[in-house]
């Protein structure tokens, strides 16, 4: 299909607010949310940026529905379903997955002022599981505030990593090390260097190490509460 066949194609299609959401995803996951505008989406939709406006009201709207998609992405487990601990690493390692599938959500996902459903859902659960555990309720906010700071701020660590596979982690160090001319008066960074370029840096294996020291720790406190 050519892409005059595709953009009339397009046309012909009812405008909904569903469409309208997956091509500002579309928009988003590609160029970032800089890319994403009102005229980029009807760009990309084969219209006037101003029929959008039958669908999302602003802006400000359009990126609320892209963070209940992304939301939607997040496997939770109902309160009582599964134990705590299970649960809630399910749920971490779901988070991270969404957020680098979707790496220009990192820092928009909370404090949202208009929260869909599935956001909503996925917080209601989190809280109900560890309610349901035995956490008393301030620490049960406790838990969940520890949890999403690792989880998001290792998704925003993660985002701005300059190798996007473990592979390439001595590609990276090699560059780097060019680049300091007296690398031997860093002797630990050196060892760092090149212990990686011989087995690879594997983030998702750093995230699920931190994230069982901390449920463990949570563990913790839980029975000793």
């Amino acid at each position: 299909m050519t892409r005059q066949a595709e953009t009339r194609r397009r046309r012909r299609a009812p405008l909904t607010r569903e469409r309208v959401l997956r091509a500002a995803l579309a928009l988003a996951d590609k160029g970032g949310i800089e890319a994403l505008s009102m005229r980029n989406v009807g760009k990309r939709l084969g219209v006037e940026a101003m029929s959008l406006y039958n669908h999302v009201a602003n802006k400000e709207d359009l990126v609320d529905g892209l963070v209940e998609i992304v939301f939607s992405e997040i496997e939770v487990a109902p309160p009582g379903e599964l134990e705590w601990r299970t649960a809630m690493r399910q749920r971490a390692i779901s988070v991270r997955t969404a957020l680098n599938r979707h790496r220009w959500a990192v820092g928009l996902m909370e404090g949202r002022l208009n929260p869909g459903p599935a956001t909503l859902r996925n917080h209601d659960s989190v809280m109900g599981c560890l309610r349901e555990a035995g956490f008393p309720f301030r620490d049960a906010v406790h838990a969940m505030s520890l949890m999403d700071a690792y989880i998001y701020g290792f998704a925003l660590q993660e985002k701005h990593l300059p190798f996007d596979e473990p592979d390439q982690v001595s590609e990276v160090m090699e560059i780097q090390s060019q680049s300091v001319p007296e690398m031997a008066d860093y002797p630990y960074l050196v060892e760092v260097a090149t212990e990686m370029a011989k087995a690879g840096y594997d983030y998702a294996t750093e995230f699920e190490f931190g994230l069982d020291l901390l449920l463990d720790g949570l563990e913790r406190f839980r029975a000793g509460g």
